[in-house]
């Protein structure tokens, strides 16, 4: 349970994201209100979207993961100076990596990263950059996760997920092997099939939110 006015995040079973205590929520035009204790909208219907209005209850949303959904697990691609980890099961396919360093995350290649194609620089800006958390690096014998030094927020990413950054404790729930508790992504298209993550559903299925 959430104590004093840390901020955190807990999971409604076959509800809203509950938020307490967050410092900053914000979409592509801006802030957007905080009271003390908010209901985020997860399963993507709501017509007051990002906040629940009641619609989970009547379209008979589940907060359940699936069983066909990308297995957790962590893969590791060894460099000569750096090492590269990944979880695909936590990627909200959000392209900062393949955008911005396509010589090392290479689409529809096998292994899909190399790890030598780059400078050690470029590689960890770009991965300090994943909103998902789902990539990580060694240099040496210690493994570096996404981390933000920013306050708690979330941000609203335009027709994708929420994207909770600088400690908001997500509570009573399963990580994936290797994820990042400093910045992950929430799914709130009501589509991912590993909740409350984002698998990158979102697309798939065109969500669309034109308020935020």
């Amino acid at each position: 349970m959430n104590s004093g006015n840390k901020p955190a995040i807990t999971l409604a079973p076959d509800g809203p994201y509950i938020a307490k205590a967050l410092k900053y929520l914000a979409n592509k035009s801006g802030a957007v209100e905080c009271k003390e204790t908010m209901a985020l909208c997860r399963c993507g219907a709501s017509e007051n979207k990002p906040f629940c209005d009641g619609t989970h209850a009547k379209i008979g949303f589940t907060s359940e993961k699936v069983d066909e959904r990308t297995k957790d697990r962590k893969e590791t691609y060894r460099g000569k100076k750096i090492t590269i980890h990944d979880n695909r099961s936590i990627c909200a396919h959000a392209g900062v990596c393949t955008d911005n360093l396509s010589a090392v995350f290479r689409m529809k290649q096998e292994p899909w990263i190399d790890p030598d194609a780059a400078s050690v620089e470029d590689i960890v800006s770009t991965i300090q950059n994943c909103p998902s958390g789902a990539l990580s690096y060694s240099v040496g014998d210690a493994e570096t996760q996404n981390i933000t030094g920013s306050e708690p927020n979330i941000f609203i990413a335009p027709n994708g997920p929420y994207v909770v950054s600088g400690g908001n404790g997500l509570l009573d729930t399963s990580w994936g092997e290797g994820a990042s508790r400093s910045q992950y992504t929430l799914c709130r298209c009501g589509a991912s099939k590993n909740k409350p993550f984002c698998d990158g559903s979102h697309w798939g299925i065109g969500f669309v939110d034109e308020k935020n």
